[in-house]
């Protein structure tokens, strides 16, 4: 009997399981990430145990033990989940699959232990631990998974070209799983998934926008889309992305490298923050210099307006990424469109109307956008990057000290439009939009202060200069 790795099974859903097991003398296992992640040790919050029989049926009896309510069952998967606790736990019965050319969808048949681990995407992905009462915690590791661990390597247990072939995800999770453990992905592997990376498009968009999040949520992302450009698939998943790579040269004057830079502003926001959507915004800053790209013989290479056309391109990639298109393409956007804002203050000189229109436009989302900029500064040259970064403080705190004095970060017009009407006696009309926009313009100048009082003797000037007559002494 191995106790070797009894310890990382201390839960109570183990012990119940290993009863079962003997009860109905029943083989039963925890097999994948549980395993890796535990020995990695790293956390993990999903169980899944593999069952040598019906495997729902074998969840009903443990759900029954545990007193879980909830059990759900996937007849047409041969699996069943519950919650219990901190835990997610699934069950499914042994089985062995066999794939057609055009789906990723496997036919199934019971199998043994072997014979799901054979159907496993890696090694690593393989390992099991044997839950019986009689080897609890004995490792099952028929294709050399603990090395590949120690060895920070994915292989594929059966012949990688096969494995992917037959289910293209596997390529996009070899990836993910290499970005997220810092792995490298063994050469029959990678050279395997060079060789077919077309076959990516027998995969929903929603399940490879999945692998793309998790890439994104690791700790450095630069890995992943470098893994997706050398492997191929990027011009398959994410076109626009790659059209970013490359120098061109003209007349001696070279443009960076804008994929290079992508990345390495994206590994910088995230060693701020954890938020996937400030990330993504960091990933398409610069999405549109290629369509904007123009040499001048004088100024050198030029992106003119791709701050905005990037904003134009943001709800067309994210509707064909299916990523989500409701307030998180919008906050997307909006940073994408004014990430030069604050960059352009650092070069020329801060003023507080531009302070004030920066703050207005970028309201609740102005920590974000300075996040963001501020990862934005890259160079080669460590004198600029300084210079630029100094600058960039001054920046920060003049937003503070305009924000502290003026409160302008998501403001309106202290004089609302049903105030000018009912002041003087009209309706909606262009008159009232109009003296608006001035008032909250002449806010923005500072030519009045942000107050109820001089907004109004503001609409008392502009309304008589367009022969408004108040109805009202308010």
């Amino acid at each position: 009997m191995s106790e070797t790795y009894s310890h990382f099974l201390q839960h109570p859903v183990f012990k119940v399981v290993s009863e079962l097991c003997s009860q109905q003398n029943i083989p039963a296992y925890v097999i994948g990430g549980y395993v890796r992640d535990a020995i990695l040790g790293r956390p993990c919050k999903d169980i899944d145990i593999v069952v040598v029989g019906d495997g729902p049926a074998f969840a009903s009896l443990v759900a029954t033990k545990l007193r879980v309510k909830n059990l759900s069952i996937y007849k047409r998967y041969g699996t069943a989940h519950f919650r219990y606790k901190d835990l997610d736990v699934e069950f499914v019965g042994a089985r062995k699959e066999s794939y057609t050319e055009d789906s990723r969808k496997p036919s199934t048949l019971p199998g043994t232990l072997r014979d799901d681990q054979l159907r496993r995407d890696f090694t690593i992905n393989a390992l099991a631990f044997n839950l019986s009462q009689e080897h609890f915690g004995a490792l099952e590791d028929p294709f050399n998974g603990l090395d590949d661990l120690e060895n920070e390597i994915l292989r594929t247990p059966l012949d990688p070209v096969i494995t992917y072939s037959d289910d293209p995800l596997r390529m996009m999770r070899a990836i993910r799983f290499a970005t997220q453990l810092d792995f490298k992905i063994a050469g029959p592997s990678l050279e395997a998934i060079q060789k077919q990376p077309e076959r990516i498009a027998i995969v929903s968009m929603e399940r490879i926008s999945t692998e793309l999040n998790k890439i994104m949520s690791s700790e450095k992302p630069s890995r992943g889309f470098y893994l997706l450009k050398a492997s191929g698939l990027l011009p398959h998943i994410f076109p626009e992305l790659l059209s970013l790579s490359g120098v061109e040269t003209i007349n001696g004057h070279s443009h960076k490298d804008n994929f290079d830079h992508t990345l390495e502003v994206l590994d910088n926001i995230c060693i701020h923050t954890d938020d996937l959507w400030l990330r993504w915004a960091a990933l398409l800053h610069d999405i549109a210099k290629p369509p904007t790209k123009r040499y001048d013989p004088l100024a050198g290479w030029t992106f003119h307006g791709h701050e905005e056309l990037g904003a134009r391109m943001v709800p067309r990639i994210f509707k064909k990424l299916k990523l989500p298109l409701d307030g998180k393409m919008k906050y997307v956007q909006k940073l994408v469109r004014l990430h030069l804002r604050p960059i352009a203050l650092v070069k020329g000189s801060v003023t507080d109307s531009a302070i004030r229109r920066l703050l207005s436009e970028a309201g609740d989302d102005i920590e974000d956008l300075m996040t963001l900029c501020s990862a934005d500064i890259t160079s080669k040259n460590e004198f600029k990057v300084k210079r630029y970064r100094k600058n960039f403080e001054l920046v920060a705190e003049k937003l503070k000290q305009v924000e502290e004095k003026d409160r302008i970060r998501n403001f309106q017009p202290p004089v609302t439009g049903e105030y000018i009407m009912a002041y003087y006696g009209i309706g909606p009309c262009a008159e009232i939009g109009l003296i608006k926009s001035a008032i909250k313009e002449a806010i923005l100048e500072g030519k009045i202060e942000n107050t109820f009082e001089d907004a109004v003797q503001e609409m008392i000037l502009l309304a008589n200069n367009l022969g408004l007559v108040p109805v009202t002494t308010k």
